[in-house]
This record gives structure tokens, C-alpha cells and sequence, in this order.
């Protein structure tokens, strides 16, 4: 296995946890509940330090967006089937524009994942 193959499920397993930890957000209330508080902050740390492994890698620039946008997107979806929030068009637009900026960056940029 290449190290940029482990790089991305490194990644991957980075955008898993902080969509978790995100998600348990609203579930912790403020932090006054225990176990949804110690999801976040367990994911927080796990997906700081996979991170952290992953831009010894990959440029940052590369990393964070794919990250932050595969992230969003992730979120949302919890946000729509776990929390029965709203998918309306701007969101559907929202996310369409941050799939186009992720596909431009790794198209386009001079930035190469070596």
C-alpha cells in the first residue's frame, strides 16, 4: 500500500470522526450531557491528530478542503435523516458548490498530491 493510499483512509477515518463529534454537538447540550460531550471531544482529538498524520503527506491545502467539504456534506446528511432538519435548494445548491470547489482545486490547482 502507497503512503498515499494510507494518507486518504487516514483522511478518511479523520472525516468520520469529526462528522461524529459534530453530530453529538447538539446532542450534548451544551456539554451538560456526559456521554454525548465525551464523543465530541474524543472526536475532536482523534480527527486533530489524524490530521495532523495526514499533512505530513498531503499538502494542506488539498487536505483541508477535501476534509471540511466531505465533512459538510456528511453532516448534513446526519443533519437531515438523524435530526429531520430541512433539504431545501439552498443546500442542495450549497453542496453542489462545494463538490465544484473540490473538484477545481484537484483538477486545476498547482498543488500536487505526490
Amino acid at each position: 500500500m502507497t503512503e498515499i493510499v494510507k494518507a486518504y483512509i487516514i483522511l478518511f477515518i479523520a472525516i468520520v470522526a469529526e462528522t461524529i463529534s459534530t453530530s453529538c454537538l447538539k446532542l450534548s447540550n451544551q456539554f451538560t450531557r456526559f456521554w454525548p460531550s465525551v464523543f465530541v471531544v474524543i472526536g475532536m482529538v482523534s480527527c486533530t491528530y489524524l490530521l495532523s498524520i495526514v499533512f505530513k503527506i498531503m499538502p494542506v491545502g488539498i487536505t483541508n478542503a477535501i476534509w471540511s467539504a466531505v465533512s459538510i456534506i456528511l453532516v448534513t446528511a446526519v443533519g437531515i435523516v438523524y435530526y429531520k432538519e430541512p433539504f431545501d435548494f439552498p443546500t442542495a445548491l450549497g453542496i453542489v458548490l462545494i463538490i465544484a470547489g473540490i473538484v477545481i482545486i484537484n483538477l486545476y490547482s498547482d498543488i500536487r498530491v505526490e
